[in-house]
């Protein structure tokens, strides 16, 4: 029986992706782990590889098609002992077509052996000893097929009991699940108008149109979304940067060759050490509860060719400055490569959106969901100020934005991770505590 190759999920939020190349044709004989195709996605491109082996029989999807669903059916994979030529592409999904002729591809039904994007209700999966381990798409194929996951508890074919795919798809299937509930709101994209030049005031000659790329698509939609659904407010502070400038240069002098410290690595430093001190900032806003994270995971923005990318240092915190500068170094240069792995990307608990280099003085960013703050920091530069024995002199001031989600985190409590980001950066020894 042939085998269909179908899109892959390559991260949780994936919805479709760009078939960028193929390498293997009609034809040619894989096996299990072979690489197969490139796949872009809104923030990187990554190798599919193979996992069952066959004679490719047919591929559905050209090279360049943009759009394509997750799940689609890409191309058709013919069992050893199976005449390839007689392989039929009429349980396929229809593919989408090539970018030049229609960017936006058809939505493909789901075969019988796949889940369907239809929304419904996920079975609750509890709490403490009675939690049951099971996996995201054994959760939604449970409940599209009504199966009670306690049932299974602890049976699961995944590590430690987990319950996966095969567990539920052997399952003997019980009354339909329930479909969303009817009351449910609405996506926030259906208030959106369409965003169009009128020709009658903007002639098509008068401008140059250039198609959205898989990121333009990604960041438009997502900040939009924020910024209707997030209730942001923000609180400004000024930092005198002339301790950690000094620390820094010390720290760059005694620190082995290859290794120098940015004051950007600093602020990292002194972000994951003030989110420790206010843990109640450390915070994601669900529908069920308040998450408060244990661990201090810093996204950084970082600017790439036709957008932005958010790669993340985890556990800021337990790290020394040596490492977060190699780590951020390294995620750096392969986000600009568009190399990245979505674990890498995603995950974060709090952002830095740093445009001091560019001599911004100040400004406000959009809150990246589901964190629950950002921080935007602004250039630093030499200012007259009253020093504590009330002369005046002149100070290196730097001008930062705390951006955050009202349903979380408050004024005071914004303000308390401000004065503690601000005593780690004032006095940089005190990271060392």
């Amino acid at each position: 029986m042939a085998i269909n190759i179908t899109m892959p999920a390559l991260s949780p939020t994936m919805e479709e992706g760009t078939l960028a190349k193929w390498n293997v044709k009609p034809g040619d004989t894989v096996e299990a782990g072979d690489v197969i195709a490139e796949i872009e996605t809104d923030k990187a491109t990554m190798e599919v590889e193979a996992v069952d082996e066959g004679t490719v029989a047919q591929i559905l999807v050209d090279e360049g098609t943009e759009g394509v669903k997750v799940n689609a059916i890409i191309a058709m994979l013919a069992e050893e002992g199976e005449d390839a030529s007689s392989v039929s592409a009429e349980t396929s999904a229809p593919a989408p077509k090539p970018a030049a002729e229609a960017p936006k591809a058809e939505t493909a039904p789901a075969p019988e052996n796949q889940v369907a994007s239809t929304p419904v209700q996920m079975p609750k999966l509890g709490a403490g000893d009675d939690r049951i381990k099971a996996s995201p798409l054994a959760r939604r194929i449970a409940a599209l097929k009504g199966i009670d996951l306690t049932a299974l508890k602890g049976k699961g074919s995944g590590p430690y009991g987990r319950i996966v795919k095969k567990d539920v798809e052997n399952a003997q299937p019980g009354a339909a699940a329930a479909p969303a509930a009817s009351g449910a709101p609405a996506s926030p994209d259906g208030l959106i108008l369409p965003q169009v030049l009128d020709d009658r005031v903007y002639t098509p000659d008068s401008y140059r149109l250039e198609p959205l790329d898989g990121m333009r698509k990604t960041v438009a939609r997502r900040l939009t979304q924020s910024f209707m659904q997030v209730p942001h407010f923000p609180l400004n502070v000024d930092i005198a940067l002339d301790k950690l400038l000094s620390a820094r240069k010390g720290i760059n002098e005694a620190a082995p060759e290859g290794v120098k410290v940015s004051v950007n690595d600093m602020l990292i430093k002194a972000s994951a050490m003030a989110l420790m001190a206010e843990p109640d900032c450390n915070s994601s806003y669900t529908d069920n509860g308040i998450a408060y994270h244990k661990g201090a995971h810093i996204s950084v923005a970082v600017a790439i060719d036709g957008g932005l990318i958010t790669p993340v240092i985890r556990d800021a915190e337990k790290k020394g400055l040596a490492e977060i500068s190699a780590d951020m170094k390294d995620l750096a240069s392969r986000a600009r490569e568009r190399k990245l792995k979505p674990h890498e990307y995603m995950g974060g608990t709090f952002s830095i959106s740093n445009l001091g280099m560019f001599g911004i003085k100040s400004f406000a960013s959009i809150i990246n969901p589901p964190e629950g703050m950002i921080m935007s920091v602004g250039a630093g530069q030499k200012q007259p100020v009253v020093g504590d024995d009330g002369q005046l002199t002149t100070a290196t001031m730097m001008g930062v934005t705390l951006t955050c989600d009202h349903r979380v985190i408050g004024g005071a409590e914004g303000a308390r991770w401000l004065q503690a980001f601000k005593r780690y950066v004032e006095t940089p020894e005190s990271m060392l505590l």
